[in-house]
């Protein structure tokens, strides 16, 4: 696996030998998983505290769902949801906070408050002023492959080839972040796994994973709770199995792990208090 040193501001990420946890802090009441759960301010910080004293080397905090069939919320709305939550925070953390949004008025905003790291899943392709944004704050950014978009992505999603057209797709999303003035050791790649993909499309991703970090960029995976688990896990019984089924979680661990042999380079979880430990033993392995 390559290694990546990602600086920017006062930060300094080692991203390679050690697989770097990205901690999910939802503060929307509708997310697929935790949705409402920190939807208070207060809930959300004593979260984001909790996570990264588990072990979360970013905090990765959104204000609107993007789960299947999720609708658009406005940017006033989100901008109440996360800034209160980033400027109690920035003061507390030691560790990089990322804005997951799709508006760059919502990332400026989340910037001016704190923020270091712009998530976006659209990959700059829903508000072009993105890669300004980013280009201008020097701020390192997360580009996502997502077929459609929530609210359509898991309709019959098809590929003709699914890595030739994820890795063409990313490729070609890096090269236009470069063109827009965003350094290239500022670019994070993720192939969106549950985001227009079936259970086979997410499965065959992390199986082939090297073809995206053949590109020469940090991965980032997020498997976390996602459907394609709990759609394995019910079996041809088709007993439900919900995102915060212990089932789940497990399986969840198993996808990191599979993400990590396979080069991911940060992976984006829900529970760093039993993905720490596990990555340190992955790590260990990778590297004996």
């Amino acid at each position: 696996m390559a290694d990546f040193t990602l600086e920017f501001g006062r930060y300094t990420l080692e991203l390679g030998a050690k697989t770097c946890i990205m901690g999910i802090l939802n503060t929307t009441p509708d997310s697929f998983s935790d949705g409402g759960r920190f939807h208070t301010v207060d809930k959300a910080v004593r979260h984001g505290l909790k996570l990264v004293e588990d072990g979360a080397h970013i905090l990765d905090i959104g204000g609107e769902s993007s789960r299947p069939f999720a609708a658009p919320v406005p940017e006033q709305e989100e901008l109440d949801r996360v800034i209160p939550v980033i400027e109690a925070l920035v003061k507390q953390i030691p560790v990089p906070i990322s804005i997951d949004t799709v508006k760059s008025g919502v990332a400026r905003h989340a910037l001016d408050a704190g923020a270091s790291i712009i998530n976006d899943i659209t990959a700059f392709e829903k508000d072009p002023a993105m890669a300004g944004l980013a280009a201008e704050r020097q701020a390192p950014v997360i580009l996502m492959h997502m077929k459609g978009t929530p609210e359509t992505m898991q309709v019959n999603p098809d590929y003709d080839d699914l890595m030739t057209e994820i890795t063409g797709y990313l490729a070609s999303r890096a090269d236009y972040a470069v063109q827009k003035g965003i350094r290239k050791e500022h670019i994070i790649l993720d192939p969106g796994i549950g985001f227009g993909k079936t259970v086979e499309h997410n499965l065959v991703l992390i199986r082939r994973l090297e073809k995206i970090t053949a590109l020469g960029f940090p991965v980032l995976v997020g498997p976390s709770r996602k459907s394609f688990i709990q759609n394995i896990l019910s079996g041809k019984e088709k007993k439900p199995v919900g995102p915060d089924h212990a089932r789940t979680e497990y399986g969840t661990l198993a996808a990191v792990a599979a993400s990590v042999m396979n080069g991911a380079h940060i992976v984006r979880v829900h529970d760093v208090e039993k993905v720490k430990p596990f990555t340190r033993i992955l790590d260990s392995i990778r590297n004996a």
